[in-house]
């Protein structure tokens, strides 16, 4: 994933599934298309599901707590196109 929007959420009474909810629908209202990843930190990443609402959840340790990267993955994209 090249481009992607950053989303920061560190409310401790929101689950990681509305997190991710409320970052999908911000993407799709910027950028016009569903986003198919979401790089998160290892730290907030529970382990219980590898995707949320159909984007899947990629733990990084570049990612810092509290952020979510979410995108458009570029072999998705590479797809697409064939």
């Amino acid at each position: 994933m090249r481009e992607g929007l950053l989303w920061f959420d560190n409310d401790p009474n929101r689950k990681l599934a509305d997190k991710i909810s409320r970052a999908v629908t911000r993407y799709q209202v910027r950028f016009g298309c569903r986003p198919t990843t979401c790089y998160l930190s290892v730290r907030d990443f529970d382990g219980q599901t590898d995707k949320i609402n159909g984007v899947q959840l990629k733990p990084a340790s570049d990612v810092r707590p509290h952020h979510f990267w979410i995108g458009v993955e570029q072999e998705t994209m590479t797809a697409k196109a064939a």
